[in-house]
């Protein structure tokens, strides 16, 4: 389709160039007395020509370049620029040195640049040398690439570049950018750009929620996080939430509709609102990208506007290290439905190869057979949850999807199935089980970062203590499955009351923060015979830290679960300070 931008002048013209030679080159841009054989070459590549053509231009100034780089500095596909510099050095044009190559005469290819398409927003980047540096600071420090997520870092250009687009094609003052997935950080680069615009992150990868977070913090920035697996559903606190969406999901066509649908779900308008969208593949897959766009139609979505090569990566050679941004427009006022639970979203990783137990009758049998609190005595039958063969009932299924959004029905005993890729979610699938579960079973992989060493093992605990004491049970039905078992204790009556108000609101795990947090400390000040109404709670709880507002504990990100126990005794200290001072 055609793009929303036009060709720049040519040197020393009014416009765009139309002047071409018999042989491929243009007049004025140099490559008309090019060497034949060069020339040939890029004849092979038909109107797509220019492309290959900067690949020869980045060659003209002399040095020796590797693939990757040419790759990076030109946008285009590895398979395209690997075939030139095989044509070049075939004819003569080149020579290889090690794992470079550099031309054998770059003089023979001097000459002015071939006109390029005019940029969105590189005239709008010299004007922003402060946020350039703390985007590439923000970068530089946050974490590696996650290639179970199919993780490739953008470039803090790259980030800066999408918040200049947001920030002149939307009006984003007062405002909220929805972020599904943010491993590139362009909510700090839309912050730091309209400091009165607010951004909300979703994304599976706690490290990137904490470095957001962190650098949010730093730099008094309007972003909130939040933790959730998308294939199961985007978190309900923040449906209808944004004006406009950005996300840059794993390049599937699973992958693209997914994240795109969660968008839409969190936007507050569908009809004026608008998803930005980063999308690759290279030149030598169409089908894949057609495959791709298929999905748009299915969610009637217009492709309002196309920039290419809008992104560049630190990597992703294998599509040109770059994508290109789509700007989407909703047509409908409501989605079709999807199984986004089953959909094949990464296209590498444990979350792409893995297969569940649930999914095996015999393996789901002998884990099964293992589910007897470890007594040899068949105690009642339990609560299955996740994606269990026919015929393994229990005392009922739930699909993990409908476990993770809501509260279900109150079992003494439930079972709950990670594997195949799932077990990311074991500290929050735990504490998502209703009030009066007294033991959750939650199965892994044995090669779970949560079960396989020691600091594993420590860190599950600080986020489900103190509602849970676990155990872990290795070869659980299997040589490579393990149980997190997990028991409410039994504690004596006051003798840690930060730890029972923290345990009220974990086991309300789907209810906002807010609200049960005023409860538990009714409850629990009244139980210690010191109690407050609600309105003493209520101020209370609004002195709380400002995360605790719009979440959840099944969607807070790790490191503020980990603080929930401190903010707990904060405000039992509060209350009770307030409580003595009015001689109560």
């Amino acid at each position: 389709m055609a793009a929303e931008h036009t060709p720049a002048a040519a040197p020393g013209t009014d416009g765009p160039t139309a002047d071409t030679d018999t042989g491929g080159g243009r007049s004025g841009t140099g490559d008309a007395s090019w060497p034949e054989p060069t020339r040939a070459l890029l004849r092979e590549r038909g109107v797509d020509a220019p492309r290959a053509r900067r690949v020869v231009e980045l060659l003209a100034d002399g040095r020796a370049w590797r693939a990757n780089e040419l790759v990076r500095a030109s946008a285009v596909a590895h398979t395209v620029v690997a075939e030139l510099l095989r044509g070049l050095l075939a004819c003569g044009e080149a020579r290889e040195e090690e794992d470079t190559v550099r031309l054998e005469r770059p003089r023979d290819y001097a000459g002015v640049p071939a006109p390029s398409a005019a940029d969105p927003v590189a005239h709008l980047m010299a004007a922003h040398p402060g946020t350039l540096a703390e985007l590439e600071r923000a970068v530089a420090e946050g974490p590696a690439s996650d290639l179970d997520l199919d993780h490739v870092a953008a470039t803090a250009e790259t980030a800066l570049r999408r918040a200049l687009f947001l920030a002149t094609r939307f009006d984003l003052d007062g405002r909220t950018l929805l972020c599904v997935g943010d491993h590139d950080l362009t909510s700090v680069a839309l912050t730091l750009v309209v400091p009165g615009a607010r951004a909300v992150v979703v994304d599976l990868d706690e490290r990137v929620l904490a470095h957001i977070d962190a650098s949010a913090d730093r730099l008094g920035l309007n972003i909130t996080t939040h933790s959730a697996d998308l294939r199961l559903g985007l978190p309900p606190t923040l449906h209808g939430a944004a004006d406009v969406v950005f996300t840059d999901p794993p390049y599937t066509p699973d992958g693209v509709e997914l994240f795109v649908r969660r968008g839409l779900e969190g936007m507050a308008e569908q009809r004026s609102g608008r998803v930005l969208l980063a999308y690759g593949a290279s030149e030598t897959t169409p089908r894949l990208a057609a495959a791709t766009q298929s999905r748009f139609s299915r969610l009637q979505l217009l492709v309002e506007a196309l920039w290419p090569d809008f992104n560049r990566y630190h990597g992703a050679e294998s599509i040109g290290a770059a994508s290109d941004l789509y700007v989407l427009r909703p047509l409908a006022r409501s989605l079709p439905s999807s199984g986004g639970e089953d959909a094949r979203v990464y296209s590498q990783g444990s979350n792409a190869r893995e297969a569940r137990v649930g999914g095996d009758p015999e393996r789901a049998a002998a884990v099964l057979a293992r589910v007897s609190g470890g007594t040899g005595e068949q105690g009642p039958e339990p609560l299955l949850v996740g994606s269990w063969p026919r015929g393994f009932e229990g005392a009922g299924r739930v699909r993990l999807s409908t476990w993770m959004k809501a509260p279900g029905p109150v079992h003494t005993h439930a079972v709950v199935d990670l594997t195949g890729g799932w077990e990311r979610l074991a500290p929050r699938a735990a504490l998502a089980a209703p009030t009066g579960t007294a033991t959750v079973e939650v199965l892994v992989p044995s090669s779970s970062a949560w079960v396989r060493d020691r600091a594993g093992q420590e860190a599950f605990r600080s986020l489900v203590e103190p509602r849970f004491a676990v155990r872990f049970l290795r070869g659980f039905g299997a040589d490579d499955l393990t149980c997190l078992r997990l028991t409410a204790p039994d504690v004596e009556a006051g003798s840690d009351t930060a730890g029972t108000l923290a345990a009220y609101v974990q086991g309300r795990a789907h209810g906002t923060l807010t609200s049960t947090l005023r409860a538990g400390l009714i409850e629990v000040t009244a139980a210690l015979g010191r109690p407050v109404n609600k309105r003493t709670a209520r101020h209370g709880v609004a002195r709380a830290p400002g995360w605790v507002r719009g979440h959840t504990v099944v969607d807070l990100p790790e490191h503020r679960l980990r603080e929930l126990p401190q903010v707990c005794a904060g405000l039992l200290a509060e209350v009770g300070e307030g409580a003595d001072r009015s001689g109560h």
